[in-house]
């Protein structure tokens, strides 16, 4: 009997665990973590383990050097088998030596089955919805044994009710301009535009401006090898209106989740794909998005490491740093951060181009490289010599992850861009209208 059988034939509610296959099956216990190791849900069915074992898989499945962590994992007797969508790890464990495709197959109908009572798979989504959930679990497996999957099943048991964490997901807009259809460019603020102060809607004699602000913050981890292992993307859609009265149209990417600002009409959304936005005097965040896991571009920046000793026990750390970008974009005030071996006296380096600037950060034990300007498709070295007493294999083990800080003006991640905006109705005077795009690094690590 296959596993897709176990769970079509799903007729009863609690079946009878008698026979050695449906036994080869059992699971101790179920938890989603997030990204960042948060514990969203913990479920334990058979007491064979403590809850510690969420924090020794989390240990586990971020200190891999690979770009894709194995699905099946062991410690101490103890067998993790786990799937990871939508930015979140759904992990079972099991003491037995089961089938890896059984359970697999478990934890993707269990995400889906998130989605079908929630609307979306996200860690919002999970903690709003974790009395459901539980519940869930309750049904589909007893005593570590599955009982069902099946959402036609479930739904005669489960009892409590779905709390929606935004109004639609999954929204595919790229092909329309945030604010409708008028072919009018936008034109690109500069950076002090969007933080200049509100004007009074009393004060006559300051122009008619909407500012448009598309801001993204980058979490990346990228393995040893080059490969992305995780990449999460939070943006929101900011207006700034300094207009005696406005309305807009827009839209946004397909993302994972997203929220919106109490003035974004959806009538419009699902025949045209419209939001219509009706900002009132000031700053408002219309629209908020997040996207995991599969991002639509490649990271910004590839990072080439070696680490040796010289012949005279000197440790050399020789980096080269790619800027992935356009060739016609930028990043600015990249700063690169490496941690060193804690004996670390002093530092000389020899850097490829005389803005850059490098020194040692003694209380930390870290170099610290600071690049003012870095042009899309060019790549920078730096050479750093540092004087370790008793320098040894073990002090090379204690180089790294980098970590790198930096913004990217007129540029998103996910690719969002406003296209088009329009008032309505007709303001006295030519409107002006400012569009400003812009990355900032949450957290990006690199390991070597």
């Amino acid at each position: 009997m296959t596993f897709l059988a176990v769970l079509a034939e799903d007729s009863g509610r609690h079946n009878l665990k008698t026979n050695k296959c449906r036994r080869r099956k059992m699971i101790s216990q179920v938890f989603i973590l997030s990204s960042k190791g948060d514990h969203l849900i913990y479920k334990d069915f058979r007491g064979e383990a403590s809850s510690d074992v969420i924090n020794v898989f989390y240990e586990m499945v971020t200190s891999l050097r690979g770009d894709q962590p194995p699905v099946v994992m062991s410690h101490d007797g103890l067998h993790f088998i786990h799937v990871r969508q939508s930015g979140l790890y759904c992990v079972a464990t099991t003491t037995v030596n089961p089938s890896p495709f059984t359970i697999i197959e478990f934890l993707n109908r269990f995400a889906g089955l998130i989605r079908d009572y929630c609307g979306s798979l996200s860690e919002k989504s999970v903690k709003m919805n974790f009395a459901l959930i539980y519940e869930m679990l309750d049904e589909m497996l007893d005593y570590g044994y599955i009982q069902t999957s099946s959402t036609d099943i479930l739904k005669n048991f489960i009892q409590a009710e779905a709390v929606s964490s935004k109004p639609f997901s999954l929204f595919d807009l790229s092909n329309v301009g945030l604010f409708g259809a008028d072919t009018q460019q936008s034109k690109v603020a500069p950076s002090a535009a969007a933080s200049r102060p509100i004007m009074s809607s009393r004060d006559q004699g300051g122009k008619n401006e909407i500012f448009v602000d598309v801001i993204e913050r980058l979490t990346v981890v990228i393995g040893a090898n080059g490969v992305l292992m995780k990449g999460e993307i939070q943006g929101e859609i900011k207006v700034k209106c300094y207009l005696p009265s406005c309305s807009g149209y827009g839209a946004s990417v397909c993302v994972d989740e997203c929220s919106f600002h109490q003035a974004v009409k959806l009538d419009e959304f699902d025949s045209y794909r419209i939001l219509r936005v009706c900002p009132s005097q000031g700053e408002q965040t219309v629209m908020q998005y997040q996207l995991c896991d599969d991002l639509p571009t490649a990271p910004p920046f590839r990072l080439f490491p070696t680490v040796e000793r010289d012949s005279g026990g000197r440790l050399l750390i020789y980096l080269k740093l790619r800027c992935d970008l356009p060739p016609k974009g930028a990043a600015l005030n990249v700063s690169v951060t490496v941690p060193v071996p804690k004996g670390s006296l002093s530092l000389s380096q020899e850097l490829s181009s005389p803005d850059q600037s490098a020194k040692l950060q003694p209380s930390c034990k870290t170099i610290l490289w600071d690049i003012p300007r870095f042009l899309g498709g060019a790549q920078l070295s730096a050479l750093f010599k540092l004087e370790v007493p008793g320098l040894s294999s073990a002090s090379l083990l204690e180089v790294g992850p980098v970590s790198m800080s930096f913004e990217l003006p007129k540029h998103t991640c996910t690719g969002l861009q406003i296209r088009f905006l329009r008032l309505s109705p007709a303001q006295p005077g030519p409107p002006q209208r400012w569009v400003r795009y812009v990355t900032h690094s949450d957290s990006y690590t690199i390991r070597i």
